[in-house]
């Protein structure tokens, strides 16, 4: 029955990866956007450090665990550097990307200002077959381990007008290649680039706007799988306390709240369960954040 158990917890999450985009998806993305976007590396003038961690599906063993760390600070006439770093684990593969992130602020007019980013880095892939068990006597040659590192480059640009903003990024511009479930064979597939398009507004909710509601949302394309919204409205009080909720099309909702507990010290918490069916009994996720400003 324990068996019998593990089993389908697999095949739950092997099809759901298989649906899903192939980049991960996090819940609070505005604290975390170096990580699709580099022109937001500087941008608002101080110096920023993130760290995120993703435990998902925690109903499945070995589901995908993710860790997030981002760095920047403006450095002065108008240039921004930034440092990305993101994990992910799920089951036998696991991927490491680094970058740095580097921006620059264009002034449109008196209100708005213009950030373009350009993004270098890597890929790190590795994928452990080592105590797998298979029903073949012989090695399948197609389950050797991987292990290699791939270059790559993003583009970015932030506009920013008052409370509103608009972000448009390509975070990683060229095609990298990875292993893939494809209708029980082990093959290989091809990471295209994926589009992102978010935008936000702060709106004051009364004159000395201690209460501020935030809607933003965040698109995500990427060629040859659907497109992945998060609708999202967060509302705070005098930017110390934050509850919002999101709404993600490919069948997820979550819960999110925020607690400042200095100006330079900020915790989030999101919960986050899946409305689709074959991940009803797969456990719900749970997603931390920790940012400090200097």
């Amino acid at each position: 029955m324990r068996k019998f158990r593990y089993i389908s917890n697999l095949l739950i999450l092997v099809v759901s990866i298989s649906w899903s985009q192939q980049e991960t998806a996090i819940t609070q993305y505005w604290s975390n956007m170096n990580i699709i976007n580099p022109a937001y590396a500087g941008y608002d003038g101080q110096t920023s450090a993130t760290i995120m961690v993703r435990d998902q599906w925690s109903g499945i063993d070995q589901s995908p665990q993710t860790q997030m760390l981002t760095f920047d600070t403006y450095l002065g006439r108008n240039v921004g550097l930034g440092l990305s770093m993101m994990r992910d684990k799920t089951f036998i593969e696991t991927q490491t990307v680094v970058s740095i992130d580097f921006s620059y602020r264009l002034k449109v007019s008196e209100k708005t200002q213009l950030f373009l980013g350009i993004k270098a880095g890597g890929n790190d892939y590795n994928v452990n077959t080592v105590g797998l068990n298979t029903y073949n006597i012989f090695s399948d040659p197609s389950l050797e381990s991987i292990n290699n590192f791939t270059p790559n480059v993003g583009l970015g640009g932030l506009l920013v007008r008052g409370d509103w903003y608009v972000s448009l990024s390509v975070p990683r511009l060229l095609n990298t290649e990875r292993a893939r479930n494809d209708n029980g064979q082990a093959t290989v597939a091809t990471d295209r680039p994926h589009y992102y398009l978010s935008s936000g507004y702060k709106l004051g909710l009364d004159t000395d706007r201690v209460w501020t509601i935030n809607p933003s949302f965040l698109l995500r394309y990427v060629n040859g799988a659907p497109i992945s919204i998060d609708i999202n409205t967060m509302l705070r009080l005098e930017n110390k306390f934050g509850f919002g909720v999101t709404y993600r099309t490919d069948q997820a909702l979550a819960w999110i709240c925020s607690i400042s507990i200095s100006p330079n010290f900020t915790l989030g918490y999101a919960y986050e369960t899946s409305t689709r069916s074959t991940l009803a009994q797969s456990g719900n996720t749970n997603e931390f954040m920790l940012s400090l400003r200097f």
